[in-house]
């Protein structure tokens, strides 16, 4: 079993993070791991460590830019050894919200596309994306599972 296949599967059972340290490491794993062109859907209540997990993917991707929640701007693009979108759908009220959002004119390959708050609303480039699932644990523990790897 490789690296890249060992990770993998750990994510699937689970992974514990005790600290934002941590949950950025798994990010910045995860990055060097993702075919480009990949949405990944980030599922999780607020607090359970999205955005720094997204942080984390950033750095993976050689952006030293600082990553911020894009709450209210929607998303924020950042440049590296790939494209990364970050968008946040908590604000998005429907499907329809989305097609305004013009993201189809963003995604020069190689992109990744990060959405929290997927489930907000449904496009159909979430179809087939890989989902991470963020869940609390105790005090300042939070456990990221991988679901699904959009296949």
């Amino acid at each position: 079993m490789s690296m890249d296949t060992a990770f993998l599967e750990r994510l699937r059972a689970g992974v514990r993070s005790e600290s934002s340290d941590e949950t950025r490491e798994l990010g910045s794993e995860l990055a060097g791991l993702l075919p480009a062109d990949t949405v990944l859907a980030l599922y999780g209540d607020l607090g359970t460590g999205k955005t720094t997990f997204i942080s984390g993917l950033a750095g993976g991707l050689g952006i030293t830019r600082p990553v911020t929640s894009p709450t209210y701007n929607i998303y924020n693009l950042y440049r590296g050894t790939r494209q990364l979108i970050h968008l946040d759908a908590y604000r998005l009220e429907q499907s329809g919200d989305a097609d305004g959002l013009m993201l189809e004119d963003l995604l020069e390959s190689p992109w990744l596309l990060a959405v929290e708050w997927p489930e907000r609303f449904e496009p159909y480039w979430l179809r087939k994306a890989w989902r991470l699932r963020f869940s609390f644990e105790s005090g300042s523990v939070r456990t990221v599972r991988l679901e699904s790897t959009g296949t």
